[in-house]
Order: C-alpha cells, then structure tokens, then sequence
C-alpha cells in the first residue's frame, strides 16, 4: 500500500468514526450497510469494508452473520488486558501509567469543584451499593466522577487507563470508605484544596504490585 493509498485508507476509517458519532451510535447499535457507507462517504465498496475490518480488529464493531455490524464495547472485549502484557512490561511503562491515572482523576475532581451541585449528587449513590472490595469502589467512584465532568474524552482517556491499570494487581492498606465520604462532602462542597488533599490521602494507601 503506497502512501497516499494508506493516506486515503485511514481517512475512510476516519469518517466510518464520525459516522458513528453523528449518528448516536452506542454499544449493540447496528451500523449502517456497507452500502450505505459507500453512498455517505462517495468511496468504494471494497474501500468501505477494508476499514470496517479494521475497525473490528481493534474491537470496534463485530460483525454478525446474517445480521449486520454492530458497536462494540471496546472495554469489555478482553483487548486490554490481552495488549497490557505486552505493554506494561517494565517498571517505567506502570510507574507512568498510575501517575496519568492520577492526573486525570485530579482534573476531574477539580472539574466537579467548579461545577454544579447536580454533577455531584450522583455519586452520593455509591454509598448505598454495599460494595466491600474497595479498590472496586475507587474504580465505581472515579468512573461516576470522571463521567459527571461532561468532558467525553478525558472520559474515554481515564477509561483506557483505567483498564490498563486494572491488569495491575494491587491493595488498600486500609479497608474502609471514610475516606471516600469526606472526599465527596469536600466536592459537594466546592473545597477542592480539601478534596485533593483527600485523594492523594486515598492515594497513599492503594498499593499496586508492579
């Protein structure tokens, strides 16, 4: 494949995204026909369904016999974990991967302490879910967070971190949610000094063995 060839081929891919996006598409939601695809983006058939097996290749979409293509959940297809081998093979690649972690999960904290009250109230609901492993909790916690920030993509960056750093096997040094609930009231209550203060105390006591 030249240059321009492959230039040409990713734009294609490119724009099956966008499709996706304009039109709403969710997980289960069936795409439109290679044909169809033809049609909007002015391209050849073929065209159309080398990039589509591109994206099934990264987990995108699937396509099932007799029914059609369809979204895919990226982040229950097992690719992350099966790439994670692979990926966080040394020292440096985990140290960095928890350190990003962490920043984004700062940024929403920060987001959430200048926002409204309605973005945080969803999170008062984790409390009643009778979670006991707590590094579940911290995963169901920021994942309410990160998402209440309205910021689509710092939602799918922490997504796929967190997915990364999930692979990693880790511990709390101590198992209670006190922390958590005093980190929350600092939210609600617009303290973000207070809630960052909490969440490096949080931090400080999940151990990951890397």
């Amino acid at each position: 494949m030249t240059s321009s060839q492959t230039k040409v081929y990713l734009e294609i891919v490119q724009k099956i995204r966008s499709i996706m996006d304009d039109d709403g598409l969710k997980a289960g939601d069936r795409l439109p026909s290679e044909r169809e695809l033809s049609a909007r983006l002015n391209v050849g058939r073929s065209s159309v369904r080398e990039a589509l097996r591109a994206l099934e290749l990264v987990g995108l979409i699937e396509t099932r016999r007799g029914e059609g293509t369809f979204v895919k959940n990226f982040y229950e297809n097992g690719l992350v974990p099966l790439i994670s081998k692979f990926l966080l093979l040394d020292e440096k690649t985990r140290q960095d991967l928890l350190e990003v972690k962490k920043l984004l999960e700062k940024d929403a904290i920060r987001i959430l302490c200048a926002g409204t009250p309605e973005q945080t109230k969803p999170l008062s609901g984790l409390f009643l879910s009778g979670e006991a492993d707590i590094l579940l909790f911290h995963q169901a916690f920021f994942k309410q967070a990160v998402e209440q920030t309205k910021n689509y993509l710092l939602y799918r960056i922490w997504l796929i971190v967190s997915e990364y750093s999930f692979t990693l096997s880790g511990e709390r040094t101590a198992n209670d949610l006190d922390l958590y609930r005093q980190l929350y009231q600092a939210m609600e209550g617009k303290d973000e000094a207070e809630a960052l203060r909490l969440y490096d105390a949080l931090s400080a006591k999940i151990v990951f063995h890397t």
